[in-house]
């Protein structure tokens, strides 16, 4: 069958898709009162289900007062004993796959159970509907005479009492439906290579060759394999590679530190980038217009969705609400309830509204990862708009970056200070720093009452790392690729001291 038949057929078979998103979008409170009455329903036999007696739960506030939320160590045990084999403890399908995440926040692994409705009506089911969305507002898109290259994690699958885990990438890899396969490129084997290094190399190895028309994957980790390529092949930019190219699908972290990086080796004016919001434990939201950062909430993927806005977090008056009552640009932790029986579970992802109808969000950051020592509350999207705009303005490009406090010590006011690795360095680290703590001023409100007349902080202090001191502090730990990040903004200083200490030991 000729290629360009099977990119219509692709098309046509995507677009069809559209009218269910129509559906969640004009009724949308009315769609998630639905799901969760049914994951309600369907559940009401587990060891959870009768714990909490859903057989006569019938109304949200119901539901609200009898199921606490949870964090991770609080279902831990339940998950433990699905893992041992157990089944019908907390979802009422069996559960054979887990999804492993360390993360940045805790050292411990996390293992997110995967069911097989999550796999297919919310993972699946998200991958398709962003190219739906792309398809649908790129109608002269050829993105199917060619394939994806992908990015993702790495490790293979384990086994465990007849239970499965590895990566989450892994896990979709080895239940990927045939037209998700031929359609993406390197191989499944080389894919799931665990070595990092190695892997990139038969990445580039496989793919070089091929017509790429589009790529996915975290950006930080993206960057240093194009990079690579360009350097294995010597050309000057991506589209000396692979013409054909017209779209970056990303997620993981905020792309705009990397923005101008990528514009760099993709000098196309209407090349897409394309942004998700997904993880082990669902597939949230996609990017539904060229050229904006704002997300549509997916409402029809099996998960139920509340929030508790950041100024009550973890205080006495901590409150919860559903997605009818949020309200726009105030900061939100994430709740969800899941196809995979995850209940009313703090994922850890903070989000603000940007649009009430259809409901879009941006994320903002992580519950664990903001900075509020001095009640500047900082958060990683102030941070992340801030130092794109000091590397405009300075003319540099940044690898990566974390922040930690400095504490109050007898008369000592605080600060923050930061670890920054550069492409580049710039001209006059002063300057940047200057114009790095003006930005983060213009962006926080509480930051600048702070900062005024350094009332409660000093100025921000930037240290500039070593070449490829994030890349080696990661590698140490074994979290190269994949969804492994830096940790961005910490209350605590045990990141940026290991950083430290790492580059004084090589200055040593």
């Amino acid at each position: 069958m000729p290629l360009t038949i099977i990119n219509s057929f692709a098309s046509w078979v995507l677009k069809q898709r559209i009218h269910q998103i129509e559906l969640f979008l004009k009724y949308p409170n009315e769609v998630q009162e639905e799901l969760l009455m049914n994951l309600i329903q369907s559940s009401k036999n587990t060891v959870l289900g009768k714990e909490y007696d859903y057989a006569s739960i019938h109304s949200y506030a119901t539901f609200a007062e009898r199921v606490p939320i949870a964090t991770y160590e609080e279902l831990q045990p339940l998950i433990e004993r699905t893992r041992k084999g157990e089944q019908n403890v907390f979802w009422e399908t069996p559960i054979k796959w887990f999804a492993k995440s360390s993360g940045t926040t805790n050292a411990k692994s996390k293992f997110i159970p995967v069911s097989n409705d999550a796999l297919e009506d919310c993972h699946y089911k998200g991958s398709k509907d962003l190219l739906c969305l792309y398809l649908n507002n790129n109608e002269d898109s050829e993105l199917f005479l060619g394939k994806s290259l992908r990015l993702g994690g790495s490790s293979q699958i384990y086994e465990d009492n007849h239970t499965f885990f590895g990566d989450l990438s892994a896990i979709l890899i080895e239940n990927m439906p045939i037209w998700a396969e031929f359609s993406s490129t390197p191989s499944n084997k080389i894919s799931l290579m665990s070595e990092w290094e190695t892997k990139i190399a038969a990445i580039i190895h496989e793919t070089k060759n091929e017509n790429v028309t589009s790529f996915a994957g975290v950006p930080s980790w993206m960057l240093v394999l194009m990079n690579k390529m360009l350097e294995d092949t010597g050309k000057g930019n991506l589209l000396e590679i692979w013409p054909k190219l017209e779209v970056y699908f990303h997620g993981g972290v905020n792309f705009e530190p990397y923005r101008e990086q990528f514009q760099k080796i993709l000098p196309k004016k209407d090349f897409k980038y394309y942004e998700i919001y997904n993880a082990s434990e669902g597939f949230f939201a996609i990017q539904d217009l060229n050229n904006s950062s704002d997300l549509l909430l997916m409402l029809d993927y099996g998960i139920f969705y509340e929030f508790i806005p950041m100024d009550t977090f973890g205080t006495l008056d901590q409150k919860v609400i559903r997605l009818a009552d949020v309200e726009l640009f105030k900061n939100y932790a994430l709740v969800i309830t899941t196809n995979s029986g995850l209940w009313r579970y703090l994922i850890g992802d903070t989000v603000r509204f940007t649009s009430l109808n259809p409901y879009r969000i941006r994320v903002t950051g992580r519950t664990k990862h903001h900075i509020n020592v001095f009640g500047e509350e900082l958060m990683v999207e102030n941070t992340d708009v801030a130092i794109a705009k000091a590397c405009k303005l300075t003319n540099t490009q940044v690898v990566d970056y974390t922040v930690a406090p400095i504490f109050m010590e007898g008369k000592e006011k605080g600060a923050h200070e930061w670890m920054i690795e550069f492409k580049e360095n710039p001209t006059d680290i002063s300057v940047f720093q200057k114009i790095l703590d003006e930005s983060i001023q213009s962006l926080n409100s509480d930051y600048e009452a702070k900062r005024f007349n350094n009332m409660t902080l000093n100025p921000l202090i930037v240290n500039v790392a070593r070449k490829h001191l994030f890349y080696d502090w990661l590698k140490d730990r074994n979290k190269l690729g994949g969804q492994h990040k830096i940790p961005r903004l910490s209350n605590h200083r045990d990141y940026l001291e290991q950083l430290k200490s790492m580059q004084l030991e090589s200055v040593g």
